[in-house]
């Protein structure tokens, strides 16, 4: 058994665009099923260099699941099954912090979750024991800085930095809403952000979030938001996204899981 086969992938939940990074093989793809239902979408195994890596489309491709009905349980399950032990997810956001305009980059250090009605622990049903995790950070400072360091060599606009709102969904918020944010101290406002990062977190998983702000959130420009400059602004900005992913994934890869 050669070496190659002793390196656990990296998976990356996103959209369906991220597997056109530069380098990457695709070697297979695998529908899979678990305890928790069904995930998202197949599962596509890749080579990034010497690095597997084991892609989820959050939202199914094609894109319709809403974010208030991602089976996040089976998605980060699935992940777990194929060896995954660091999750990166790619997330659309809104931007609230005066920095963090359309094609902005933002690697949030923190998370108020404002979802209600999802399935958002692996806790449940017949339990031997309630587990409490500490949550107090949500996102692996280890792959934080991993993804950092590759954001200022590829030098785009970004932020090292963040506290991302969860919101319900899938309508967009009131302007009211965002000022509420706002001053709860959020910088982004999302839907996927949770219980992603807690499910991870359950499962002992490194996890870290590499958002896009692809719009100013509600009431923070002069104008509603249109789906055309979202657009605009994934084109514009996920190039940098792919380009960070392509450059930390070989240290996200030699992360170890975390310790119970």
């Amino acid at each position: 058994m050669g070496m190659s086969n002793q390196v656990a992938p990296v998976g990356i939940i996103g959209g369906t665009g991220l597997t056109t990074l530069s380098g990457l093989e695709i070697t297979g793809e695998r529908v899979v099923d678990t305890p928790w239902g069904e995930p998202s979408s197949v599962l596509v195994d890749g080579m990034l260099g010497d690095q597997p890596v084991v892609f989820l489309s959050r939202h199914g491709n094609p894109h319709r699941i809403p974010p208030h009905q991602v089976n996040y349980r089976a998605n980060l399950h699935a992940l777990q099954q194929a060896g995954v032990r660091t999750v990166v997810g790619v997330n659309a956001v809104g931007g609230i912090h005066a920095d963090m305009g359309p094609a902005h980059i933002v690697i949030p250090d923190q998370i108020i979750d404002y979802t209600w009605g999802r399935a958002s622990t692996f806790f449940e049903g017949e339990l031997e024991e309630t587990t409490h995790i500490d949550f107090t950070f949500p996102y692996s400072e280890l792959a934080r800085a991993l993804l950092i360091d590759a954001a200022r060599t590829v030098g785009c606009p970004f932020s090292d930095f963040g506290v991302y709102g969860a919101t319900q969904g899938p309508r967009l918020e009131t302007a009211a809403e965002v000022r509420r944010l706002e001053r709860d101290g959020c910088d982004l406002v999302g839907m996927t952000g949770m219980p992603e990062a807690a499910l991870a977190a359950e499962l002992k998983m490194n996890y870290v979030c590499l958002a896009l702000v692809v719009n100013r959130a509600a009431g923070k420009s002069d104008h509603i938001i249109t789906m055309t400059e979202i657009e605009v602004a994934i084109d514009q900005g996920m190039s940098g996204v792919k380009r960070i992913l392509e450059i930390a994934i070989g240290g996200l890869g030699a992360l170890t899981p975390q310790p119970s």
